[in-house]
C-alpha cells in the first residue's frame, strides 16, 4: 500500500481522469508510479512530460535499449526495485530476439564495473552514470572528457544526463511515497502522442 491516499483511474473525475487516459498505457493501465500523482495532477503532467523528454522522444540518439539499461543501473544503485522491475521488463521487450543478451546485460549491471559485453563509449557513459547516482558532487569535467574520448558526442552526453536524473527523480518518489508493482504489468509505456512531443 502506498504511503498517502492514492485516487484510482475507476475514482478518478474532471481533470484527473482526462490525464489518466492520455497517460495510460496499451490495455488501459496506468501505472502505479503514475497514480502516486492524483492528488496533485499537475505534477502528474511534469513526470509524463519529463519521462517522454528523456526516454522515449524520437529525437533522442541514443538507442532505446542503452536508454533503458541506464535506468536500470540507476534503479540498481538506488535499490529501487519498482523501478528496476518495470525497466528491466521494457529492456527484455526491447531486446526480445536477444535473450541471452538481456540476461547478460542484468548480470554486468549488478557489478561496479561493466564489462567487455558493452563498447569503449558503452562503459564510458555507465561509468559516469554511476558516479552521478553515487557521489553527484565529485562530478568533474573531466568525467564529460572521457565520454568525448570514448566517442560520445555531447548530444548523447546530454541524454545520458537526463535519462540518470530522471530515474534518480523518479526512484525517490516511488521509495519514498511507497508505491509498489501491486495490480500492474510492467515494462508497458504509454504510447507518445504529439501533446508529450512538445
Amino acid at each position: 500500500m502506498p504511503f498517502i491516499k492514492v485516487i484510482d483511474p475507476e475514482s478518478a473525475q474532471g481533470r484527473l481522469t482526462k490525464i489518466y487516459a492520455r497517460v495510460s498505457a496499451p490495455g488501459g493501465q496506468v501505472d502505479n508510479v503514475l497514480q502516486i500523482h492524483s492528488l496533485r495532477p499537475h505534477s502528474l503532467e511534469g513526470h509524463m512530460a519529463l519521462y517522454k523528454a528523456v526516454l522515449h522522444h524520437p529525437h533522442n540518439e541514443l538507442p532505446q535499449w542503452f536508454l533503458e539499461t541506464i535506468g536500470v543501473q540507476v534503479s540498481l544503485l538506488n535499490e529501487c526495485s519498482y523501478c528496476v522491475q518495470h525497466h528491466s521488463s521494457g529492456l527484455k521487450r526491447l531486446l526480445l530476439d536477444e535473450p541471452d543478451r538481456y540476461e547478460a546485460i542484468v548480470a554486468e549491471l549488478k557489478r561496479d564495473e561493466p564489462g567487455t559485453l558493452f563498447s569503449v563509449a558503452e562503459r564510458a557513459a555507465l561509468a559516469y552514470v554511476r558516479k552521478l547516482t553515487t557521489d553527484p558532487g565529485a562530478i568533474m569535467n573531466e568525467d564529460v572528457e572521457n565520454m568525448r574520448a570514448a566517442g560520445l558526442k555531447d548530444g548523447e552526453i546530454l541524454e545520458l544526463n537526463q535519462v540518470a536524473a530522471y530515474f534518480a527523480y523518479a526512484n525517490r518518489t516511488v521509495t519514498g511515497l511507497g508505491v509498489s508493482t501491486e495490480g500492474e504489468q510492467l515494462g508497458l509505456s504509454p504510447e507518445i502522442d504529439e501533446h508529450w512531443e512538445h
